[in-house]
């Protein structure tokens, strides 16, 4: 039988695709897959003050996250830099001002590689809970934004003109995506969990005739990435985090040759 934490990594993992499965979705429609790189590349810098300051990783990690990406809607609207340029300036800023800081905590240990690629051994029931509760709230929230958020993803001057505030919901929406990032963390590490959050709707794209049935596709993908990855990572003691997205590269792969009976998502 698997050892315990083994089965804690189950849970989390299943419990991070389900969450993830939704966010990329969006994160595909709306072209968003290095801003995502830019946050997940941010959290490394919320990671080395956590250990600064004594405090939470995934509360430290989001609040980081959830700045960087304020700070670029801010920024798009007050520089004439193109917003590629803005995303390029902020991921590789925050990562080297965390790795600089990692440098002067030389009186803390602490497993860099676990943290940039994932550690199944280092989740534990406190991170399954704020996994499922965090995931749960994100969900919740994606809810209640879903209507005005796809509106904007596919015009965004007649989402404005119903009055579906298409602003505010690119705002939480990016917040949402903040705490995504801060509850894997532990599960898919910092550099790789952009790759969960883009594989496996791109895999769900290729298969899918609708937007809700690639939600649903892309998280059932995310969970057999996570159980595929897992078990290879305890079989060949590799990094879990990058195992789980070799998985999710398998699986679209896989995908491309299974022929589409639907173009209406293709652009």
């Amino acid at each position: 039988m698997f050892d315990d934490f083994f089965i804690r990594a189950l849970i989390a993992g299943i419990g991070v695709a389900i969450v993830t499965g939704p966010l990329g979705c969006f994160v595909i429609w709306r072209r968003l897959a290095y801003f995502g790189d830019t946050l997940s590349h941010s959290a490394l810098l919320g990671v080395t003050l956590a250990f600064s300051l004594s405090i939470n990783i995934s509360l430290s990690v989001f609040l980081v996250s959830g700045i960087v990406a304020l700070l670029l809607l801010s920024l798009q609207k007050r520089t004439k830099l193109p917003g590629d340029a803005l995303l390029g300036l902020l991921a590789h800023s925050s990562i080297a001002v965390g790795l600089v800081i990692i440098g002067f905590l030389t009186f803390i240990r602490f497993d860099i590689m676990g943290l940039l690629f994932g550690d199944i051994l280092s989740v534990t029931t406190n991170d399954i809970l704020i996994i499922w509760l965090g995931g749960s709230i994100i969900l919740i929230i994606l809810f209640f934004i879903w209507k005005s958020l796809f509106a904007a993803t596919v015009n965004y001057d007649l989402a404005a003109a119903e009055g579906m505030k298409p602003d505010r919901s690119n705002v939480i929406f990016t917040l949402l995506l903040a705490g995504v990032i801060a509850i894997s963390i532990k599960m898919i590490g910092v550099l790789l969990i952009t790759g969960l959050l883009l594989i496996p709707p791109a895999l769900a794209r290729n298969l899918s005739n609708n937007p809700r049935q690639m939600v649903v596709l892309s998280i059932i993908g995310g969970i057999i990435s996570v159980l595929m990855g897992l078990f290879g990572s305890l079989e060949f003691n590799t990094a879990s985090g990058p195992t789980i997205i070799v998985a999710a590269l398998i699986l679209f792969v896989i995908s491309m040759f299974v022929p589409s009976t639907d173009k209406k998502l293709q652009k």
